[in-house]
């Protein structure tokens, strides 16, 4: 899977760890900073990530900052993108089945290392459950392009 990274200087830590742990899994990664603990605004980085996913570049995308709030809601800006903030395995697991996530946000202040990386396994082996959900996602992609109820 190719799978993209961002983070801010909050999420760097983690996401060095997530690159590290997804580059021994097989995955191909691509890396859209930061770079370093200088501090940087989260929503480029987010962006970033998203418009990646968005466009058909990578898989899946994994963003980090902080508490992962600010982060996500910038993904969230982005068309196709569909971030779920998780802090823990099953809301990972859910975003995938249920809404069909396709960038994980995580908050590297909230969270330590080993439940980030148990949520990034949910959020990667998780298959899309279809069916009714289906028929929701429809939904959010008819609001995202101005239509819809």
């Amino acid at each position: 899977m190719k799978i993209v990274l961002a983070a801010d200087h909050a999420g760097f830590p983690l996401k060095e760890v997530i690159k590290e742990k997804l580059l021994k899994d097989g995955h191909e990664v691509l890396d859209e900073g930061t770079f370093d603990t200088g501090s940087v605004d989260y929503p480029l980085y987010g962006a970033k990530a998203a418009r990646k996913v968005a466009a058909h570049e990578a898989d899946r995308g994994i963003v980090c900052c902080g508490s992962g709030i600010g982060i996500s809601i910038a993904a969230n800006k982005i068309n196709g993108a569909r971030a779920a903030l998780c802090h823990d395995p099953l809301s990972a697991r859910l975003s995938r089945e249920h809404n069909d996530a396709n960038v994980l946000a995580m908050g590297a202040r909230i969270i330590g290392v080993a439940l980030a990386l148990d949520i990034v396994d949910q959020f990667l082996n998780t298959p899309f459950a279809g069916d009714r959900h289906q028929r929701r996602l429809d939904q959010i992609v008819e609001i995202e392009n101005g239509c819809g109820k």
